[in-house]
């Protein structure tokens, strides 16, 4: 499904979580980078990736927080703002697209079901240590 909205937004230069990053942030207002990935159910490092062509096209703004140099504040620029709106009739088209492929109904259960997977209550699971990570498996240097 991202793929076909990638494809109808790709005359825009946005990819779809780029969309969809930049209306989140144009909707909610300026966030912690670690509360955006939370709320778009990415981890800090996947978020990261997404922002920095964002940042470096001048539609978000990251700066370090003055409270705690650690936190990285995101905030959508003049230009994101243009640029989400200017890409708005895409994401209606890909939408409608969609909805005309599966049906109005079962796209609205599609998108239900996708968001009650996202805040499933799933338990914790802790990565188990791979060989590299453990230090096994690795060669003594000569």
């Amino acid at each position: 499904m991202s793929r076909y909205y990638d494809l109808c937004l790709a005359a825009t230069g946005l990819k779809s979580t780029q969309y969809t990053l930049l209306g989140f942030l144009g909707s909610e207002g300026p966030m912690t980078m670690a509360s955006l990935a939370n709320a778009m159910t990415m981890d800090r490092a996947t978020m990261g990736h997404n922002l920095r062509p964002l940042e470096r096209d001048g539609l978000v703004r990251i700066k370090i927080s003055e409270e705690d140099r650690r936190v990285r504040q995101v905030t959508i620029t003049d230009r994101g703002e243009s640029a989400l709106l200017a890409a708005y009739p895409a994401w209606q088209r890909a939408r409608s697209g969609f909805e005309s492929a599966f049906g109005v109904h079962e796209a609205g259960h599609l998108r239900e079901l996708m968001t009650r997977v996202i805040e499933a209550p799933l338990p914790r699971v802790d990565p188990e240590p791979t060989q590299s990570s453990s230090g096994q498996g690795r060669r003594k240097r000569k």
